[in-house]
């Protein structure tokens, strides 16, 4: 039977974890677990960050517009694959898939280009000090982040647009627990090497780009924090830095593990594990990476709670 992306089937199934059902219950509370602590975490570093005004700095209005981003992020995927694991109806429609598929690559592209941003601003901080406070000022912070939402909406833009001219034939069966790109064009029944050429190049030059400006900016940061004589100023250099350093590790690993190769090499299960990663468990890892290992964030929510104790108390 005929099925075109329009007309015909209406809607896309999402196999998942149809492979897991002894344990799909157990995938219901790991994932629902990690969705809260995600929510709380990072809304919980966006309020922290704005009540304390010792955070009103570059660094930390550029992770709250991380923590921002993760929420969102996660909240696309999440919450659609909690349900999936608990019913037997697995339908997305064609609207709702494709505006999934969207907000998705948006908030991903976005997020690279805010990781650059904040590499930038510790490169600043390390290899020039003395000029930090005029060259990240606020309109260049704001430009920065406006810039990284700009990419993802073009990314986004872009991939929707050469997604929407496929057809589906044979098959409405999505091989994943959401819409991604590449289980989408194994479906379709014409030809998309063209398609896979344009995304290719848009997403390839999102992760390149971001990554080269993260890399150069980590080269000279090393080599700043190598030409300081004392241990103890060498640590607190590595330091502000080392949180960022694990976030990227962890998002761009998996990121380039899952895009950066082509969709004929795509493998349900390695491919599911790293989406796992990166759409559910990295959005839940940064907020805790970003507070664990900086003492200026707990200390932040240490003077957060005791002012609110100390106004519950006058009450």
């Amino acid at each position: 039977m005929h099925r075109a992306n329009n007309t015909d089937a209406p809607y896309f199934i999402l196999l998942g974890f149809a492979d897991a059902e002894d344990i799909r219950l157990v995938l219901f509370v790991l994932f629902l677990l990690i969705y809260l602590v995600t929510v709380l975490g990072n809304a919980g570093m966006i309020m922290v960050i704005r009540l304390d005004a010792q955070l009103h700095t570059p660094m930390y209005f550029f992770l709250s517009h991380l923590s921002f981003i993760d929420l969102c992020y996660s909240t696309v995927i999440t919450p659609k694959t909690i349900g999936n694991l608990l019913t037997s109806n697995k339908k997305i429609s064609y609207a709702n898939c494709f505006t999934q598929m969207y907000f998705f690559i948006f908030l991903g592209g976005a997020e690279c280009f805010l990781l650059s941003s904040m590499a930038y601003d510790r490169y600043v901080a390390i290899c020039n000090p003395l000029h930090y406070p005029v060259v990240m000022s606020t309109r260049r912070c704001c430009s920065l982040v406006f810039g990284s939402y700009v990419v993802g909406f073009i990314d986004s833009l872009v991939n929707e647009l050469c997604m929407r001219i496929l057809h589906f034939c044979n098959s409405n069966i999505i091989h994943h627990f959401f819409c991604d790109t590449s289980p989408i064009l194994a479906l379709s029944c014409t030809e998309t090497q063209g398609t896979e050429i344009m995304i290719f190049i848009f997403a390839g030059s999102t992760l390149m780009v971001s990554l080269i400006t993260i890399s150069a900016s980590y080269v000279s940061i090393l080599s700043t924090i190598l030409k300081i004589n004392s241990a103890s100023g060498k640590r607190k250099a590595f330091s502000t830095c080392a949180s960022h350093l694990l976030a990227v590790t962890i998002f761009y690993g998996t990121m380039i593990f899952t895009y950066l190769k082509p969709s004929k090499s795509y493998s349900l299960g390695k491919d599911q594990v790293a989406s796992v990663f990166y759409t559910i468990v990295t959005p839940m890892l940064n907020p805790l990476i970003y507070s664990l290992r900086n003492k200026e964030v707990k200390n932040a929510v240490l003077r957060v709670l005791q002012r609110r104790e100390g106004s519950r108390r006058l009450k």
